[in-house]
């Protein structure tokens, strides 16, 4: 019988620095990918205002790399991972910029619907805005998505197609977007953050130094064609899909142009405009205010200048053209003019000349019945049924001369002059799916009444302070599926648009015939002239009559002195039943450029006169993140470097193997470090879910969850490793059982479940063999099983002070011959063991 020798005590032998451990590999490449996307969207700060938009990218990295380093891990196909990463960026999307989605972040039709209203307003205030645009809802929607596309597309080709070098266009991209909108040269440092970051993403990568790239063979480096072209072709696609994305953004803006796109600087793009449509629900922009237009001519006639008029009603949307405009038709506008409805031409005529100074639109306002028009070039035409004066596309508006009929009726004319239905267009008319509340509300309202004009103005005087109405810059929260009705009925707060599209529905549903129209208020007299600002931009209503034609109506009960109250809705003095407010002083300019949507005087006042207190998101969600996130960081820096310097310590040769045990307070100090990793897991965790429940809380429930069913199993096999490693380093009495069964786990998480009917020595030789462990994983083994035998055989304690070095040797050969695979990680085979 052969006698087995004794174990040897185990002293380290110096070698090279063993490679990166695997979780280096794996966790970085995505890391590494969403710092650079973050870093690159600092370029933002030239043409955005504020750092709001942050938080949203910061959550969209986070989930987009999370997301990503997950289902890599299970071995899911590449376009599996992509598509994931989309529908997370959508359900993030979804709940934070929208009211309508399924338990708030998944979307059905209407919060899709929502989606593209946002978007729609989000690309006008970016054509008519000059940078740096306010970061409104709209704008930090699109902002989200555009970033959240990018960090896809950067995960993708740094870490699934191993080519970290071609995302340098698509960031490039970027750059070029926000500095070719900018008036100013973007901030150094944001140019030095992304250069850095880049230089990180390759640095992590590393393929052009090592032939093994996240233990597989680096793509460009086989002997295979195909092999050698992948590379080539990731870059050839980058470099088309650069080229494409920079061609079409750069269409997009105000200011700048890349080089090669038409247009420079202020002369074609550097105005203001106004869109075709009213919004039912939402919040009124805000900006600076800029002066659009002079006007000569008007003395102290404070009167409406009407841009366009809008004829069709749409369901929880608003007011609109008929065909998006696309039917609408005109004659020359500098010939002679058809006769606008209610003007005969027999009274006197007003020239005002109208200079536009901002005005960069395919409209031209109008004051009054129109007779004649000078000045305009042939490509302007006047509609004679909506009336309005337009071009086919958007342009610097010259100076025009206007001869118009501004004489206004009077009651008693109005209320012997109700339109002939038969004569009347239809889609003055036509009002589809009204509200039967709404519809019962205006025949309430109107019963009593024999005449069009009395029921328009009963209509009209509804919408005061003393039935509940008031002005505000944003809508009540929803309370109702229609929000026409919930507007009437339950919120009544709102902006022009509101009023002047319910308004506009009650009279259709009792028979009137009426239209929205969008234009400015009588404006601030300035010398010789009347300065009309995008502060002044309005929307009001219009009632046809037989021979009188359109009159106004302006439900909106202005309170800063700019309200055009026309005589015949002037009532006696004492009378409270209209909405003729009166004056309060003039509050500072709200700065409300006509950006998307029209604008209100008074925009900064609600109803009382008393600044608006806009209801604002809860910020402790942000400051608990910003709390934890800053100790996470930090105990990830400790976590890093204490790693770093420990592994250094290991790779010394020992001085000799009577050296001293370590000190008690060593120790200790050792076993509190090791818990750091796992404290500044859950800290990142937490900081994350107070960030999410910023955006809504039903994210952050789910971000919470997901989570916790990928991070438990993990977590509690964490927690069991370093118990056992810390009765290992304090040399306890159970620290070689603690050992063999850590040992065990390892094994069966790589998959080598090992028998608890194999002996020590039985065990050893197969955790040699399948997993290959190199000459020092060997020396360590023997010197762990011949203390476990010990421990296991021997009347005497083991307290072998070789067992902690030469265990760490052993798990260190693992993890260079055996990495263990994420699934590995996420779903711990040994958890099923039991011990």
């Amino acid at each position: 019988m052969t006698a087995t020798a004794p174990p040897r005590p185990h002293t380290p032998t110096p070698r090279p620095a063993a490679p990166p451990p695997v979780w280096t590999s794996s966790v970085l490449a995505p890391v590494a990918a969403g710092l650079a996307t973050l870093f690159a969207s600092t370029s933002l700060t030239g043409v955005v205002s504020g750092w709001a938009w942050f938080g949203y990218l910061l959550v969209a990295v986070v989930l987009i790399a999370s997301t990503g380093l997950a289902l890599r891990s299970l071995r899911a196909p590449t376009i599996v991972v992509g598509l994931a990463q989309l529908l997370v960026l959508l359900f993030l999307i979804t709940g934070a910029f929208t009211t309508s989605g399924i338990l708030k972040i998944f979307p059905g039709s209407d919060a899709l619907g929502e989606l593209r209203g946002v978007l729609a307003a989000a690309a006008e205030q970016i054509r008519v805005g000059l940078p740096p645009v306010d970061g409104t809802p709209p704008i930090l929607c699109l902002i989200t998505i555009a970033i959240g596309l990018v960090a896809v597309l950067v995960d993708t080709l740094a870490v699934a197609a191993a080519a970290p070098a071609a995302t340098g266009l698509v960031l490039l991209c970027v750059y070029a977007v926000p500095a070719a909108l900018a008036e100013d040269m973007l901030p150094w440092w944001t140019f030095l953050l992304g250069a850095a970051a880049f230089a990180g993403l390759l640095a992590v990568d590393g393929n052009h130094r090592h032939r093994r790239w996240r233990n597989r063979d680096a793509p460009g480096l086989g002997n295979s064609a195909s092999t050698l072209s992948a590379p080539v072709g990731v870059v050839a696609a980058a470099i088309a899909m650069g080229l494409v994305i920079g061609t079409a953004v750069t269409g997009v803006g105000t200011v700048g142009r890349l080089p090669g796109a038409e247009g420079s600087g202020r002369g074609g793009a550097g105005g203001f405009g106004v869109e075709p449509f009213t919004q039912l629900r939402g919040l009124l922009d805000q900006g600076e205010n800029v002066e659009l237009f002079k006007v000569y001519g008007m003395g102290a006639d404070k009167r409406l200048l009407r841009a366009f008029t809008l004829d069709t009603y749409t369901p929880n949307k608003g007011w609109g053209l008929a065909q998006n405009g696309r039917a609408q038709q005109g004659v020359q506008a500098n010939k002679g003019l058809p006769p606008a409805p209610g003007d005969d031409g027999a009274g006197p005529g007003r020239e005002i000349r109208i200079e536009p100074t901002n005005w960069v639109d395919n409209w031209l306002p109008i004051y009054g019945a129109p007779r004649a028009l000078n000045g305009l070039a042939d490509n302007w035409l006047y509609d004679p049924v909506g009336g309005a004066v337009f071009t086919t596309t958007k342009q610097n508006a010259p100076a025009y001369t206007e001869t118009a009929s501004i004489k206004e009726p009077s009651k008693d004319e109005l209320r012997l002059d109700d339109a002939r239905l038969a004569e009347v267009p239809q889609q003055f008319l036509q009002v589809d799916r009204v509200d039967p509340r709404v519809a019962a509300k205006a025949k309430q309202l109107t019963e009593n009444e024999s005449n069009n004009f009395d029921k328009a103005q009963a209509i009209w005087s509804f919408f005061t302070a003393q039935n509940g109405f008031v002005y505000d810059t944003k809508t009540a929260d929803a309370t109702d599926s229609d929000a026409l009705a919930d507007f009437v009925l339950n919120g009544k707060r709102g902006f022009c648009e509101q009023f002047a599209s319910a308004m506009a529905v009650m009279l259709r549903s009792v028979g009137i015939p009426s239209r929205v129209a969008i234009g400015f208020t009588s404006g601030t007299p300035k010398g010789d002239h009347i300065s009309i600002s995008s502060e002044d931009a309005h929307a009001w209503v219009e009632v046809y009559f037989q021979t009188k034609g359109w009159v106004s109506f302006d439900p909106t009960p202005l309170v800063d002195g700019r309200a055009v109250v026309p005589p015949y809705l002037q009532t006696d003095a004492g009378s409270s039943t209209t909405n003729d407010t009166q004056e309060v002083p003039s509050a500072p300019a709200s700065s409300a450029p006509a950006t998307g949507t029209p604008r209100d005087p008074g925009a900064d006042l609600g109803a009382d006169g008393n600044a608006d207190q806009q209801e604002e998101e809860p910020l402790w969600p942000a400051i608990f993140a910003g709390i934890l996130g800053g100790l996470a960081a930090a105990l990830t820096v400790v976590a890093i470097v204490r790693s770093r310097l420990r592994y250094r310590a290991l790779m010394r040769p020992s001085s000799s193997p009577d050296s001293p045990a370590p000190e008690h307070g060593f120790v200790e100090n050792q076993n509190v470090t090791n818990w750091l990793p796992l404290i500044a897991i859950g800290l990142w965790v937490a900081a994350f879910a107070f960030l999410a429940a910023w955006v809504s809380w039903w994210f952050a429930l789910a971000l919470v969850i997901v989570l916790g069913v990928l991070g438990t199993p993990t977590t509690i096999r964490e927690i069991k490793r370093r118990l056992r490693l810390q009765k290992i380093a304090s040399r306890s009495p159970a620290a070689a059982d603690a050992a063999w069964r850590e040992l065990m786990d390892e094994c069966a998480d790589r998959g080598l479940p090992l028998s608890g009917g194999d002996t020590v020595r039985v065990a050893g030789r197969k955790v040699v063999e399948k997993h290959r462990l190199d000459e020092e994983g060997r020396s360590g083994l023997r010197t762990v099983i011949g203390v476990v035998e010990r421990s296991w055989y021997s009347d005497k304690p083991a307290d072998d002070e070789t067992l902690g070095p030469a265990f760490d040797e052993v798990r260190k050969s693992l993890k260079r011959n055996a990495p263990m695979s994420w699934k590995g990680r996420l779903f711990p085979r040994s958890l099923r063991r039991g011990k």
